[in-house]
């Protein structure tokens, strides 16, 4: 399949050490592609790696037609917006001043925004629901209203390409749902590729087109929700026990 992320034969690490190895696997525009996995099963490694962060050791990633390698840094800026786990802090910034930064990659060499510039920016903070931090300092908000700024930054820069690293992280379940419907909004509605990963895999069920397991040094299983979300794949990805697992998920409804 021709896809418009890929990954071929990827393998990622650091110091030239492969963590995870041997990786195939991508995604289309308009799709969602989550990753699971147990903690420190590298999926923050392979965000990294797959928008350039972190160098690859060996294999190829794809945007488009283009070998990740052979972009440039503000074309990746233009095509990619990447949201991880690593808190900013930025000093004197108002919540709009750091949405705007987004922006960045359009404007020229004085980094001055234009009227169309100001309109996506506040636009990009109305769809995560922050109109009202416009002129709050960065600093002085919470954790959770700090995610979605940085959210609604990724989004400004009207992206081909969305990466998220535990987007979810601070939210309350109100925000949670309200972020799973604007990434499903983004994929279908402006065809764009949204990577992410997840710890809440009941969460990852339903919001994706497909599923990445990681585990060991490289990816266990990736295909659709149905082909994913069953017991025994997800029993084998965080090494739970059948008690356990009955007890916890007793009520999650899992494929045949």
């Amino acid at each position: 399949m021709d896809y418009f992320v890929k990954a071929s034969k990827l393998a990622v690490g650091y110091g030239g050490k492969p963590l995870l190895k041997d990786m195939d696997f991508g995604i289309e525009k308009g799709e969602i592609l989550t990753l699971i996995g147990p903690n420190g099963s590298g999926k923050s490694t392979i965000l990294k790696s797959i928008t350039g962060q972190l160098g690859t050791i060996s294999g190829t990633v794809y945007i488009g037609e283009n070998e990740l390698r052979s972009i440039d840094y503000k074309d990746m800026a233009k095509k990619t917006s990447v949201l991880l786990t690593e808190r900013v802090r930025p000093e004197l910034m108002t919540c709009y001043d750091v949405v705007a930064l987004g922006r960045y990659p359009y404007t020229g060499k004085m980094g001055i925004l234009g009227r169309e510039d100001e309109k996506i920016v506040l636009e990009s903070m109305e769809k995560v629901g922050i109109t009202t931090l416009k002129d709050m300092d960065f600093q002085r908000i919470s954790d959770g209203q700090k995610q979605r700024v940085l959210l609604a930054r990724a989004i400004c820069q009207k992206p081909e390409v969305l990466v998220l690293d535990e987007p979810t992280s601070f939210l309350d379940i109100k925000y949670k749902i309200e972020l799973c419907s604007l990434l499903k909004k983004m994929a279908k509605e402006e065809n764009v590729a949204v990577i992410l990963s997840l710890h809440e895999i009941e969460l990852a069920e339903k919001l994706s087109d497909k599923l990445l397991c990681v585990k060991g040094d490289g990816i266990l299983h990736f295909g659709t929700p149905e082909e994913v979300f069953k017991k025994d794949i997800i029993m084998e990805l965080f090494d739970i026990d059948k008690k356990a697992f009955e007890m916890y998920f007793s009520k999650v409804v899992f494929y045949d």
